[in-house]
Parts: C-alpha cells; sequence; structure tokens
C-alpha cells in the first residue's frame, strides 16, 4: 500500500471515531439541554425534526452559523408558532456542536 493510501486510509479511520464520539456527545448534551423533549431525528414533535431542520438548510454556507444562534436564542415562527425556549446558557462550542450534529440529519454514531 502507497503511503498516501495509507494516509488516506488512516485520516478517514479517525475521522469516523471522531465523528462517532461527537455525535454520541451531541446526542447527549441534546438529551441534557431537553432538546429531545421537543425534537426528533425523523418526526415532528412540538418542534420539527431534526432531519427537516438539515433539510432546511443543506447547501447553505453559514447554516451552522444560522442554527446555532437559532439554538443560543430561541424563538417562534420559522417551523411554526410555538416558541423554542433559548439555550443562552449554551457555550459556542457546545452550541456548534449541536448545530452541527443537526445539519447532519442527528446520526446516532
Amino acid at each position: 500500500m502507497s503511503n498516501s493510501l495509507l494516509a488516506v486510509a488512516l485520516l478517514t479511520l479517525t475521522s469516523s471515531t471522531a465523528f462517532a464520539q461527537n455525535a454520541a456527545a451531541a446526542k447527549a448534551l441534546a438529551s441534557k439541554s431537553a432538546c429531545l423533549a421537543c425534537h426528533a431525528v425523523d418526526k415532528k414533535l412540538v418542534g420539527p425534526a431534526y432531519q427537516d431542520v438539515a433539510a432546511k438548510h443543506k447547501g447553505q454556507s453559514d447554516a451552522l452559523e444560522k442554527v446555532a444562534a437559532r439554538i443560543k436564542s430561541g424563538g417562534s415562527g420559522l417551523y411554526g408558532p410555538v416558541p423554542m425556549p433559548p439555550q443562552a446558557q449554551l457555550k459556542d462550542d457546545e452550541l456548534k456542536l449541536l448545530a452541527g450534529w443537526i445539519l447532519a440529519g442527528a446520526p446516532d454514531q
């Protein structure tokens, strides 16, 4: 195996492992922050399904920042009249972790 092929294989393996760890951390944070009381991965509960949020923002270069800001400030009107409470207590890295996870469709791993 060439060095470049080996490097690509190692990068893929470590990236997959890191993503799985981040997905688990994001899901735990969503649970701890009560996000899962109103949101589900693939169906609307009180708020939109995470997969619907991902689809709405697909291809937007500023999607991560938009979703993170929306989580932090809360609000209503984007998906209906029911307000989402703000999560202002979350740190910027936690907001980005949640937003990235949501934009990826909220995978388990």
